[in-house]
């Protein structure tokens, strides 16, 4: 029985979630299907991804959209939407849907009585809280491609399967391991040979904007949660590692992970995995089945057990995988 959304996210515990979608009629999500190509869905889903990533308070820090389902990585932002003002708060929800007539008057300064301003201001709270709501987030991100699908295949009914599926990310280690495995899955799918070459991915994307000056201004440009910059200093949320490492580092990985070289790790491994404590074997299997051994939740055993106490619950499945990779 599928899992309520409040038991499986705790922003208290942890901003960042990795979430999957697959559709419900499989290969004609992407790719060509009876000499029909239908890869510019690949094209809707990313540049919807980014249109919503500017407007919730909700960043992508990796994504792979695949042939019938797609991965992204979320990092939800509290306290950025914490401080929109409300007249910024209803400009950004009116970008996506229709608000009340006295919203509009709201914001012109029309409304006199005292009881419909209060009104105003509730109901830019609701509004505030659903910018920082992953349901909402995937909800207006699903919805939108259904329907383009849909028009386009001149069809109704469902165009994916019933729930997106979410994982806690609860350290730095679970979070660079969650990165890898999903800009490698082209790789892994045989799609792609090299992460450059891996197309409709946050890799591909990062190393296509890498001549620009800093790994910070690379990120912003290409709409993503930024890395660190060339001197490692910024007042905005980032991923706490250089990008040139972790471009290095997915291709490492992306190169253990295939049939002829599983076994040759040990003089190979880059400085990078002895920073974060990953030991390698671990590491190479968390990213060919970490959707399997983790289930709801990845990360160290005893965030794991704060993260229970947040949701309410006294286990989650997957706390044995995560106490032999991440301790």
């Amino acid at each position: 029985m599928p899992r309520p959304r409040h038991l499986q996210i705790a922003l208290s515990q942890t901003p960042f979630y990795h979430l999957t979608y697959r559709c419900v009629r499989r290969s004609y999500l992407c790719g060509v299907v009876d000499n029909v190509s239908f890869e510019h869905r690949r094209d809707w889903i990313v540049e919807r991804l980014k249109l919503l990533s500017s407007m919730f308070a909700i960043d992508s820090a990796s994504y792979a959209i695949m042939m019938n389902h797609y991965h992204i990585l979320v990092r939800v932002g509290v306290a950025k939407a914490a401080a929109w003002s409300i007249a910024e708060i209803f400009e950004r929800w009116s970008m996506l849907f229709q608000v009340p007539v006295f919203i509009k008057q709201y914001l012109a300064g029309n409304l006199i009585a005292e009881e419909d301003i209060q009104a105003a201001e509730k109901m830019a709270e609701i509004y505030r809280e659903r910018l920082t709501s992953i349901s909402w987030f995937m909800r207006c991100l699903n919805e939108h491609i259904a329907r383009l699908a849909n028009t386009e295949d001149n069809c109704g009914g469902r165009f994916w399967e019933g729930r997106f599926k979410s994982q806690a990310i609860l350290d730095e280690k679970a979070l660079i391991n969650t990165m890898v495995y999903i800009d490698l899955n082209p790789i892994r799918a045989k799609l792609a040979v090299t992460p450059e070459s891996s197309k409709y991915t946050s890799i591909a994307e990062r190393i296509a904007e890498r001549n620009l000056t800093t790994d910070l201004q690379c990120a912003i440009h290409g709409k993503l949660l930024p890395f660190m910059d060339g001197k490692g200093i910024t007042d905005a949320p980032h991923i706490t590692m250089h990008l040139i490492d972790y471009i290095e580092l997915v291709d490492w990985t992306g190169r253990q992970i295939r049939p002829d070289k599983r076994g040759a790790i040990s003089e190979t491994a880059p400085p990078i995995l002895a920073r974060l404590g990953i030991e390698e074997g671990n590491w190479l299997q968390n990213c060919q089945k970490l959707e399997d051994d983790f289930r709801h939740v990845i990360g160290p055993a005893a965030a794991i057990e704060k993260f229970c106490q947040a949701i309410g619950q006294k286990w989650l499945q997957g706390i044995q995988s995560c106490r032999r990779c991440f301790g």
